[in-house]
């Protein structure tokens, strides 16, 4: 009886195990939670690309544009109809997290999805136009100085958005009120950089990825990268915030969360995908191609990273004088 029991049991434990092992998303789907052309569109589509061309997951991925309140929207879709789906992943930036932390997401929080992991790190600049009057860091500040309301920034997102932070911590660290700028909101910073080019607004605080093609294309001059060091490539000229006097730093890790109820199996194979891709040389080239940084980080680390980030946040905004959210 002891040996027929410790068989079934083995029996049963192997057939989770295969379960877990055989789990594959029926016509798995990316959701980036902006407008096309942005970094929310950009980790999308290039993860699915590549996640599909590697082998590491077999069905195609689609991608799935569903904008509105830089995240808002898509957090509380999966809240209402997808939230025990295992076939839809959704596309994160630092940007989520310091909107949750000010409560942008209506009545949900970062305990109410199961962060799956990082695909590479991005990092904030100050973009203008090509004929832009500003040459440096130093014109806008003194633009701003003189009067915070006649320079037109604009990006992806609201007051207290992770793209109004940037230039917002540039102001303050100048003396001036971050709530005076005159900031105009758009969905994404594909839209952002259309409005730039159009001559709507003077400046965009984006990501080097976003920009990284009309800064090749000679469109744009990037004031500054928000980074410790300088970045390499199309930006080695741009200097630093930091080297300019402003001691400004923001990088954007880009990444990946599942609906909150799927089972741990499903979260496993998830989890265990962007691992493999992260190793993946092919993946890393790609990755770089695309002006992203290494940044490998899943699964449990990510996600108390997730948490730990938005409750910095919660911080960071009382800082500047906005509204914040318990957790």
């Amino acid at each position: 009886m002891i040996r027929l029991l410790l068989a079934v049991t083995a029996g049963l434990a192997l057939g989770g195990v295969a379960s877990a092992q055989n789990f594959e998303p029926a016509n798995p789907e990316c959701i980036a939670p902006a407008a096309p052309g942005g970094g929310f569109d950009l980790t999308c589509r290039i993860t699915s690309q590549q996640l599909n061309e590697l082998g590491i997951v077999k069905p195609t991925i689609r991608t799935t544009n569903m904008p509105g309140g830089i995240g808002a929207v898509a957090y509380n879709n999966i809240q209402a109809r997808r939230v025990d789906d295992p076939n839809v992943i959704i596309a994160v930036s630092t940007g989520s997290w310091v909107n949750l932390a000010q409560g942008k997401f209506g009545r949900f929080n970062e305990n109410d999805v199961r962060w799956l992991g990082a695909i590479g790190a991005d990092y904030g600049v100050l973009a203008v136009r090509k004929d832009s009057p500003y040459k440096t860091l130093q014109d806008f500040v003194d633009a701003l100085k003189k009067d915070p309301g006649s320079v037109t920034i604009g990006a992806g997102g609201t007051v207290g958005s992770q793209d109004w932070m940037k230039p917002a911590l540039v102001a303050k660290a100048a003396g001036v009120d971050p709530r005076k700028m005159r900031y105009l909101s758009y969905e994404g910073g594909g839209e952002a950089l259309a409005a730039l080019l159009g001559g709507t607004i003077q400046a965009v605080p984006g990501d080097a990825s976003e920009v990284q093609g009309q800064l090749e294309a000679g469109e744009i001059r990037v004031l500054a990268t928000f980074s410790e060091d300088r970045l390499p490539g199309v930006f080695a000229n741009v200097p630093t915030a930091k080297e300019q006097g402003y001691d400004v730093q923001w990088p954007i890790v880009r990444g990946f969360y599942a609906p909150p109820k799927i089972t741990d199996e499903q979260y496993a194979y998830w989890v265990d995908a962007l691992k493999k891709l992260n190793a993946d040389p092919k993946w890393q080239k790609v990755r770089a191609d695309q002006g992203l940084f290494e940044y490998d980080m899943v699964g449990a680390d990510f996600d108390a990273f997730a948490k730990q980030r938005t409750d910095a946040f919660r911080k960071l905004a009382a800082e500047v004088g906005l509204k914040t959210t318990g957790n």
